[in-house]
């Protein structure tokens, strides 16, 4: 994936199962909520589908958010924050997010607000190491 495009990948040790919990955990025991949970291969397998395990965790925190999404309206469609949690082709596990500063650039909102959103990247890459 490319940096330039925002995205930040992270290697996990774990299987997606146990990378999806890991970071349910941080993200509760952070004070976080969990808006949902999105299973894309699970569904692909619904309708008779096949793709590679691949989960989409909605997380974040109104509190954080909401003055992000005031100063800079079209954020919303990037929040509540996004942890893909994706198998490769050779069974490796990886969490891939967008980086605060991409989503500053992207977005325009004030540099102040970053810390908002600093946090996550942190959270996640010490949930699934």
């Amino acid at each position: 994936m490319a940096k330039d495009a925002g995205l930040v990948q992270v290697p996990s040790r774990h299987t997606i199962e146990q990378s999806v919990e890991r970071l349910q955990q941080a993200f509760t025991e952070k004070g976080l909520k969990i808006f949902t949970i999105i299973d894309h291969s699970g569904e692909a397998e619904k309708v008779g589908l096949a793709m590679r395990p691949t989960k989409v965790v909605l997380f974040g925190s109104p509190k954080a958010g909401t003055p992000l999404m005031v100063a800079a309206p079209s954020l919303a469609i990037d929040l509540p924050l996004k942890a893909l949690v994706a198998e490769d082709a050779a069974g490796k596990v990886w969490v891939t997010y967008n980086s605060p500063e991409y989503l500053r650039e992207r977005h325009g909102f004030p540099a102040d607000l970053v810390k908002n959103l600093a946090g996550a990247g942190a959270l996640i890459e010490k949930a699934v190491e």
